[in-house]
Order: structure tokens, then sequence, then C-alpha cells
């Protein structure tokens, strides 16, 4: 049995520097965060996409470098581990580190302190414990699954599990972030701080003399992970602390977790959905294949940023602006679609442009993966068409049924890949991906046009009822 997995992005300095650096990002936060509404929004997109370019860039490096260093096989492994963890880790939180955006929002507009602090504490006492407990399971679900599983992934499985407390951690501290509109402070850890750590201790394990493989390499991942949460958790509670004075605290855990619940559900299908192709060529081909199509969707990252950028940016507003306030959301709402398609297309035909010289980097036979991009971009391109609307959906409250459209978007992309990559091979899962990602886009924009009333589509973003 085969397995692979797309990375999400390496995030990553050790944590004396990531300490230094918070007070410092917090100046620059508390100067760009005091204007209007949509100006905040706009900004802190601005900032989140400037991050994402940046995290493109480091990652992307890191990438080559790390297949160049460990050979395609131990490369292949680390691959699989490292994002495993990440996916696990960031479904650990259990749907709380994007819940605490909805809701923090909410109590500082309504005064709701108590309720405020309950929040902040129970959220990151939970997510703590609850992702500990998942880390215990899994090392001994790899362990009582082992004959079943290749023995090279054995040891690196078990080794990794030490990293999803952190992982889960530092996702919540990203929500928290967020929610207060932090960009600085919500994103650089992650997608900065993290993944130059993991290059550094990389590095400096292979001058020691330590074997270029994936266990090397898990290790650096599992000191690049602690460093830089455990600096993010300090610097991230100072600033709560001098915002949020000491008082009573009410915990509502039932009411949340019953938010958060759904919330869960939505980012476990949109995880799976975002790397079930690669799962699929791991089930279905050769490594070698599965390294040619990992490369090549690697090659997509900067164009997925901007996504994920302006739905960094504007999750915090949309939760505001949900309480009494249906014109101003619609017409955010509206805006918000052009802020992901121009970016995205820009970015999709730079990717096209300079696809071929970028994947030579990792090795001449991985320029086979080139004729792809132009399928899986045009998936990525509808998705950016509709803006980020479960983002909306989930602000709104209606994450229950966001979280429907993804279980049918990932029950059609599986059905798909296996439908087509035995025929096909690769093409079959560049197919299927890119058909899953324009029904995901439709389903969703339909979606919130009958719950909301909005239409979230580039070039029809009207009122219902006055288009």
């Amino acid at each position: 049995m085969r397995f692979s997995a797309a990375t999400t992005a390496g995030r990553f300095l050790p944590q004396r520097l990531a300490l230094r650096v918070s007070p410092l990002l917090g100046r620059i936060d508390a100067v760009l965060f005091t204007a209007d509404e949509r100006g905040e929004a706009g900004r802190m997109s601005l900032i989140a996409f400037t991050i994402r370019i940046i995290s493109a860039v480091i990652a992307f490096v890191s990438q080559v470098l790390m297949a160049r260093w460990m050979g395609s096989f131990e490369y292949g492994i680390f691959v699989l581990v490292w994002v495993t963890m990440v996916i696990v880790g960031n479904l650990a939180c259990l749907g709380f580190h994007t819940s605490v955006i909805r809701f923090i929002p909410e109590y500082r507009e309504r005064g709701l302190l108590a309720e405020l602090r309950g929040i902040v504490m129970a959220s990151r006492l939970f997510v703590l414990v609850a992702s500990t407990a998942i880390a215990g399971l899994g090392a001994l679900g790899v362990w009582l699954f082992s004959p079943w599983i290749e023995n090279y992934y054995v040891v690196p499985f078990i080794l990794g599990v030490i990293c999803l407390p952190m992982i889960a951690l530092g996702d919540l501290l990203q929500g928290l972030a967020r929610a207060n509109s932090w960009a600085l402070f919500a994103l650089s850890p992650t997608y900065l701080v993290r993944p130059v750590l993991i290059l550094v201790f990389m590095a400096l394990m292979l001058a020691a003399g330590y074997a270029p493989d994936a266990r090397t390499a898990i290790f650096a991942s599992i000191a690049a992970t602690y460093a830089t949460t455990l600096g993010q958790f300090m610097g991230v509670t100072a600033r709560i602390d001098r915002k949020l004075a000491a008082g009573p605290m009410k915990v509502h855990f039932a009411q949340w977790f019953m938010v958060s619940l759904p919330i869960f559900l939505v980012e476990s299908f949109f995880f799976l959905l975002t790397n079930a192709d690669v799962l699929m060529v791991g089930a279905y081909l050769d490594p070698d294949d599965v390294a040619v199509y990992f490369a090549t969707v690697k090659t997509l990252a900067l164009v997925h940023f901007v996504y994920f950028a302006v739905k960094a940016g504007v999750a915090q507003r949309y939760a505001q602006f949900t309480h009494g306030e249906p014109e101003r959301l619609a017409a955010f709402a509206r805006e918000t679609v052009s802020w992901t398609f121009w970016p995205s297309l820009l970015m999709a035909l730079l990717v096209l442009a300079l696809g071929q010289p970028m994947l030579v980097l990792f090795g001449p036979e991985f320029t086979a993966g080139y004729p792809l991009l132009f399928l899986l971009v045009f998936g990525v391109v509808a998705r950016a068409a509709v803006g980020p609307c479960e983002s909306l959906l989930t602000m709104s409250g209606n994450q229950n049924i966001c979280a429907g459209v993804y279980a049918m978007t990932l029950a059609f992309n599986i059905g798909l890949n296996v439908l087509l990559i035995p025929f096909f091979h690769l093409w079959g899962a560049a197919i299927a991906t890119s058909l899953a990602m324009v029904f995901e886009a439709s389903a969703l924009s339909f979606t919130v046009w009958r719950k909301l009333g909005i239409v979230m589509l580039i070039f029809a973003t009207a009122r219902k009822g006055t288009a």
C-alpha cells in the first residue's frame, strides 16, 4: 500500500529570535490597524497576501533543497509524514481555531468581557489537551497497524506525532490573532518563521554529520515547530493580556463546541479535498509519478495564496457585519470577490509562464508535470471567481450546510480520481481535481445566494432581487 500527500506549505528563526521579533510585530500591527473597518480588512488581506508570497518563495526553495539533499525516496517519506502532521494538527483544533474568529469580535462588540476571557482561556486549554490525546492515539495506531504499513514509514510517523500539539496550538494562536486583526502575529510564525527554521535546523544537522534522510528532516521539523509555537504563544498571550484586563470569566463550552464542530467538518473536508489528488496518485501510481505530481502542485502555491490571503483578512469582518448589517455585509462580500479573482488570474498567468523552469529546479524529470498545470490552474481560478464563500457561510452561522457542500465535493473528487487515474494516470488526477474545484465553487456560490441573497461571482456580483 502506497501513501503520499501534498505539502501545505512549509511554515518557519530560533525561539529566542521569535521572542525578540514579537514586540516589533506588535508595534507594527498597532500602527497598521487603526483606520476604518473596510480599510482594516483590506490591509490585513494585503499583509496576508504579502506574507504568503514570501512564504511561497521560501517554501519552494526549501522543498527544492530538501529534495536534493535527501533524494526522492527519503524526501517522499518526509513529505508524507510532515503534511499528515500539518493536516491532523490543524484538525485537532476541532474547529476552535476558526470559531474564535467568529466569537471574539462578537463578544468585543457587545462588551461581553467575561465571555471574551472565557473563550480565550478555554480554547487554548481544550486544543492543547485534545491534540495531545490525538497524538497519543496516532502513535498507538501506527504501532498497531505497522504490519500493514511499509516499514520505512513506521518510525518517521511515530516521531512525527510529537509535533501535533504544537501545530494545533499554533493554528489556534493564529485564529486568536486573526480575530484581533493582528495580521503579522497571525501569519508570520506559521508561514515565515517555521519554514526558515526547518531549513536552518536541517542544514545544521547535515553539517554536524547526520544522515540526509527523512528522520533527520523530521527531527529538524520538531525543533522548528516547538521553537516557533512557544515564541508565538508568549507574544500573543502578552498582547492579549495588555488588551484584555483581568476579571471574571464565563465559559460556554457547550455552545462553542456545537458551533466549532461543523467548522471542524468543513476544515476536515477542505484539507482532505486539498490533498485528495496526491493521496490518490500515491495509492494508484509509482513514487516517481507521485513526485512529479507533487512538484507540479507546489508550483501552484502562488496562485492558491491569493485566495488564502483574502480569506485571512475578511473572515473577522464578515463576523462583525453578520450582526444586523445585511447591506454592508452584501457590499463587502461582493468586493472581496474582486480581491480574490483578479490577483489570482494574474498569478495564474505568471505560473503558466514560469512553470517549466520552476519544475526543472526539482530535476529534469519533473518537467513532465508542466502540461498538467494548465488544467490545475483552471480549477484554482474557478475557485477564486466566487471569492471566500465558505468563510462567509461559516461566519454567518451557515457552517452546517458549508460542511455538506465540502462533503459532496470530496466525494465527487475521490470518485473521479478512482475512475480516471487507472486509465489516464496523472492526467486523470489533474482532470478530477479541476472538475472538483469547479463543482466546489459553483456549489458554494449557489449556497451563498440561496441562504444570504448575495451573488458571489466575479462578473455577476449583485444583490439578489436587484440584478
